[in-house]
């Protein structure tokens, strides 16, 4: 834990930092995206996936929470960076101005782009939640809840809106987070940006495909079944005849 804390008091160690949450990030958006697919696959397969993720209670809680940690860690680092570039800038713009150099502070550099585009996808973060962790749709099976969210036109506008900045924040994420990690040689570069643009294309245009299946679908609406009855549960716990009929015999033998 020192070892962190050390990090995250300097820039630097703020960098890195973030950098590792954003791998981590990634991979929890494939493994994401990788269920959310199988909705191509049908009701069927996509319901008995949903059901068997939650029957895992204490594993999905504990998921729950390293994710929540992982975007605190990472917006709260974007906070503190972007503040601090700012803060750079602007002493940078103050001695240019003196010496009567530069055009002032301009926001289309990458890191502004990057605080701004996360903003957005933090705002579809929560949309994503209200929709499918706190919205309870009339008991819907999984589903059908998520062609019922998904084909609503604003939620269809508001969705493809954050795959889009969420491709565009990968899109320099990536290429940036190797950087940090000091995997930087031109040998290299033109590889990592390839990669780069290969990996965001491929995981939004595939959460975006999910949207087209919502309003593509044409199907009966999937029917949730009922749990399974233990017949020799239940045996065991009704009465037999017999059983009942036991207590009268001995009563009439006692008179």
């Amino acid at each position: 834990m020192k070892w962190l804390l050390n990090a995250l008091s300097s820039s630097l160690g703020r960098k890195f930092v973030m950098a590792i949450t954003g791998l981590l990030l990634c991979g929890f958006l494939v493994a994401h995206l990788a269920g959310n697919l199988l909705l191509w696959a049908g009701a069927d397969v996509y319901n008995g996936y949903a059901h068997k993720l939650h029957e895992q209670a204490a594993l999905l809680l504990v998921a729950e929470i390293g994710l929540f940690a992982l975007f605190a860690v990472h917006i709260v680092l974007a906070f503190r960076l972007t503040g601090g570039n700012r803060m750079a800038r602007g002493q940078e713009y103050a001695v240019k101005q003196n010496k009567g150099e530069g055009d002032g502070v301009g926001w289309g550099r990458p890191d502004s782009f990057m605080f701004i585009s996360g903003l957005v996808i933090l705002g579809f973060l929560i949309l994503h939640l209200s929709d499918f962790k706190f919205n309870d749709t009339d008991g819907l099976a999984p589903f059908d809840k998520a062609r019922a969210v998904l084909r609503t036109p604003l939620r269809t506008a508001g969705y493809l809106t954050g795959f889009l900045f969420l491709f565009l924040h990968l899109l320099h994420g990536v290429a940036s987070t190797f950087q940090t990690l000091g995997i930087n040689h031109k040998k290299y570069n033109q590889l990592i940006r390839i990669v780069g643009v290969l990996f965001s294309a491929s995981v939004c245009i595939g959460f975006a495909s999910c949207v087209g299946w919502a309003w593509a679908f044409t199907g009966a609406p999937s029917t949730t079944p009922a749990p399974a009855v233990d017949q020799a549960t239940v045996s065991q716990a009704e009465p037999t005849p017999e059983a009942t009929a036991k207590p009268e015999a001995k009563s009439e033998q006692t008179n």
